[in-house]
C-alpha cells in the first residue's frame, strides 16, 4: 500500500506498519517478565552506579532524590504514551515507526537520527562507567591499569564556572572492550541476550539491596543538611541545580524504550509491551530514590564526584570487602544495560534500513542467529569510539537532549493517532483523558509528557549555549555536527532510496 501525504512528508500507512510487524523474520520469544527485566536491565545502570554521585556533587546535593523524582515523572508520562502506541503499533522501530505513521518521513528520520544519538552515546556513557568500576576493582587486588588506556581522550573538570573540558592524552580502551563483549553476546541472538540479561538483573538488584541494607545503618542525618544547598551560581546547587541534575539523570530512565523496540520479538506485544514498560519504570524509580537517599546520607555529597560513588560510600564506613562486592555488582549492572541499550539501537537501525533510508545491509538478518548482526556491530563500533574519546559528563548531556527530542515526538504521535484514527482498537489507553478541539484530541498525559521533557531539555541547552559563549565549544560543536550529518545523509541517500516514497511515486 502506498504512503499517504506527499514528498518528504509521506506517511507510512498503519496497515503497512502492522503487516511489517508480523513479517520481520525475527523470532517472537519474549514474554512480559522478560520484557520487564529488559527494561530494568537498561534503566538501572549508570544512573544509579555513576551519575547519582556526579549529579549530587556538582548540582543538587542531597536533593538529588528530588531530581530523580522529577526525571522519573517525566518518563512515567512518556512511558504511558509509549504503552498506548506499542499496543496499537507493535513494531520493532518503536518511536521511529510511530513518527513515520503519524508525522511523515522527514520527522521520522529526524527522530530516528536523534534516537540513535541517544542510544549511541548512552552506550558510550555506560561503557565509561563500566571502565571506572572495573579499573577501581582491579586496583583493590593490586592491579593498576594505566591511565593511558582507561581515561577518555577528553576530560571534564569541575570549576567554579562549571565543567571545563580539556585533553587528557589517554584513550579509554577498557570501555571500548566492554562494548565489544556486549556486541558478541547480542549477535548470537535475543534469547541468549535475554537469558544473560536476566542473570545480570538479579545480581545487580541483589547488590543494590545489600547496599541499602548496610548503608541505612550508617546514615548520618547531618549529611542531609541542608537538603537543598544554597545556590553558588549558575546551576551549582539550589533549585536550578535540582533541575540541572534531573536533566542529566533523565537519560538513566530511557531504557524503557528498549522494551518498545522489542515489540517484533514479543510473543503478545499488544499486552506484553505495556506491562514491560510500566513495570520496569515503576521498579526502577523506587530503586533510584532509595539508593540516592542512602548514598547521600552515608557520606557528604561533595565527595561523590567520582566514577564509583557507591563503592566510596561503603569504603567510608569501613567495609572494604563489601566495597569489592558492590563494585562487582556495579559491573554486572552496567553490563546488563550495555546489552539492552545496544540491542535497542540495533533494532531501530534495522527499521530505518528496512525502509530504505539507510543501506540494506543493516536490515539483513543473520542466517544462523536470526539477528540484525551488521547493525549491532555498527552501533557498538560508534559507541566504542565515543567511549574512548569523551567523558561521561559530556555524554550524559548529549544523551539527555536526544532523549527529550524522542520522547516529545512520541507524545505528539499519541495525540495525532487519536485524532486521525479514533476507531483503532487500543488494548491500552493513556489515563486521565483529554479534550477535543475541533478535530484534534489533546490528551492530559501527552501534554504533561511534552512539558516535562522540555523542562529536562532546557537546562542542558542553556548550559551548552552558555559554554559556547564562554569559549567552551566542544558540546555544541558535537551536537551541531551530528544534526548536520543526519540532514546530509537523508538528503543524499535516504530520500532517494525511500521505499515508501518510491511506492507513492508509482501510484501517482
Amino acid at each position: 500500500m502506498a504512503g499517504t501525504g506527499a514528498g518528504a512528508f509521506v506517511r507510512k500507512p498503519l496497515e503497512t506498519v502492522r503487516a511489517e510487524a508480523d513479517n520481520t523474520g525475527m523470532r517472537r520469544s519474549l514474554g512480559p517478565i522478560q520484557l520487564v527485566l529488559i527494561g530494568i536491565g537498561c534503566i538501572i545502570g549508570a544512573g544509579v552506579y555513576v551519575m547519582t554521585g556526579t549529579a549530587a556533587a556538582t548540582y543538587a546535593g542531597p536533593a538529588v532524590v528530588i531530581s530523580f523524582a522529577i526525571a522519573g515523572l517525566a518518563c512515567a508520562f512518556t512511558g504511558l504514551c509509549y504503552a498506548e502506541l506499542a499496543s496499537v503499533l507493535p513494531a520493532s522501530g518503536a518511536s521511529y515507526t510511530y513518527a513515520y505513521a503519524a508525522m511523515g518521513e522527514v520527522v521520522a528520520w529526524g527522530l530516528g537520527w536523534m534516537f540513535m544519538l541517544e542510544c549511541w552515546l548512552a552506550g558510550s556513557a555506560l561503557a565509561v562507567g563500566f571502565a571506572g568500576y572495573f579499573v577501581s576493582l582491579l586496583a583493590d587486588f593490586g592491579v593498576h591499569v594505566p591511565a593511558a588506556i582507561s581515561t577518555s581522550f577528553v576530560a571534564g573538570e569541575m570549576t567554579p564556572a562549571g565543567v571545563h573540558f580539556g585533553l587528557s592524552g589517554g584513550v579509554n580502551l577498557v570501555a571500548a572492550a566492554a562494548l565489544a563483549i556486549a556486541t558478541a553476546v547480542l549477535v548470537r541472538g535475543v534469547s541468549h541476550s535475554a537469558a544473560a540479561n536476566t542473570v545480570l538483573v538479579v545480581i545487580k538488584i541483589g547488590v543494590l539491596a545489600g547496599f541499602v541494607l548496610v548503608g541505612s545503618q550508617h546514615i548520618d542525618t547531618a549529611n542531609w543538611t541542608p537538603f537543598v544547598p544554597a545556590n553558588e551560581g549558575g546551576f551549582r546547587y539550589g533549585v536550578p541545580g535540582i533541575f540541572r541534575a534531573a536533566s542529566i539523570l533523565f537519560f538513566a530512565y530511557f531504557g524503557f524504550e528498549a522494551v518498545a523496540t522489542a515489540a517484533a520479538e514479543a510473543r503478545r506485544p499488544q499486552r506484553d509491551i505495556p506491562i514491560g514498560i510500566l513495570g520496569a519504570l515503576g521498579v526502577s524509580t523506587i530503586v533510584y530514590g532509595v539508593v540516592a537517599a542512602v548514598l547521600t546520607g552515608v557520606v557528604s555529597y561533595r565527595t561523590l564526584n567520582v566514577p564509583d560513588p557507591i563503592a566510596v560510600a561503603i569504603s567510608a564506613i569501613g567495609m572494604p570487602v563489601i566495597a569489592v562486592v558492590i563494585k562487582v555488582g556495579a559491573l554486572t549492572g552496567l553490563a546488563s544495560v550495555l546489552l539492552v541499550n545496544t540491542y535497542g539501537q540495533s533494532r531501530v537501525l534495522y527499521a530505518i534500513s528496512a525502509d530504505g533510508l539507510l543501506p540494506a545491509a543493516y536490515s539483513r538478518i543473520h542466517p544462523r542467529f536470526g539477528t540484525p548482526a551488521n547493525g549491532t556491530i555498527l552501533v557498538a563500533m560508534l559507541s566504542a569510539v565515543a567511549a574512548a574519546l569523551l567523558p561521561i559528563t559530556l555524554l550524559a548531556d548529549l544523551v539527555s537532549i536526544g532523549t527529550a527530542c524522542v520522547f516529545t515526538t512520541v507524545a505528539i504521535s499519541v495525540m495525532w493517532l487519536r485524532s486521525a484514527r479514533p476507531d483503532l482498537p487500543r488494548p491500552f489507553r493513556v489515563p486521565l483523558g483529554g479534550v477535543w478541539i475541533g478535530r484534534r484530541w489533546i490528551g492530559v498525559v501527552p501534554v504533561l509528557a511534552i512539558l516535562l521533557c522540555l523542562t529536562m531539555m532546557g537546562p542542558v541547552l542553556t548550559d551548552i549555549v552558555g559554554k559556547a559563549i564562554a569559549g567552551e565549544w566542544l558540546p555544541g560543536t558535537i551536537l551541531l555536527a551530528y544534526i548536520l550529518l543526519g540532514a546530509t545523509i537523508y538528503w543524499r541517500y535516504g530520500r532517494k532510496h525511500s521505499r515508501l516514497r518510491a511506492a507513492a511515486a508509482e501510484v501517482r
